[in-house]
């Protein structure tokens, strides 16, 4: 998934993990659900570190749910490998957004796998769809300089 062209509703942000010997298969590479298990953790990331922390959400009564994902993997990831997950969130709509990942192989830069994530803003007691509270929407904001 080449970078977009079009504007980016938020900045974008990195998280780096290193892969564990939990994380590999039999076929000696990481099992692809760990890419799930990042992608998840760098959104979980990105949202603490703009102020959204999951308890401040269920403090609000507010979340976001997955829709869909959609991974393309490219090459595996070995033992040891230092591992930066950029992501962003490409678009913001009324009740959904849509968050990418690119995977990169921390030393060379290497792409190994890029992702995309539909999400959906729910009531958490009642998991209907409800519209996204605008302090979210301004905390993902780009900062413009």
């Amino acid at each position: 998934m080449p970078q977009s062209t079009v504007r980016r509703y938020s900045d974008e942000f990195e998280y780096r993990l290193v892969v564990d010997s939990e994380e590999i298969d039999e076929m000696d590479h990481v099992n692809n659900l760990q890419y799930l298990r990042w992608t998840l953790r760098a959104a979980v990331a990105h949202s603490s570190h703009v102020g959204w922390t999951p308890d401040r959400y269920r403090d609000a009564g507010f979340g976001f749910i997955v829709r869909s994902h959609h991974i393309k993997y490219r090459v595996p990831a070995v033992l040891n490998d230092s591992v930066v997950i950029k992501t962003w969130i490409e678009s913001l709509e009324k009740v959904s957004s849509v968050r990418r990942y690119l995977i990169l192989r921390e030393s060379d830069q290497t792409q190994l796998a890029t992702a995309e994530t539909n999400w959906v803003f729910v009531n958490l007691k009642t998991l209907e769809l409800t519209r996204i509270l605008d302090d979210i929407k301004t905390a993902f904001r780009p900062n413009v300089s």
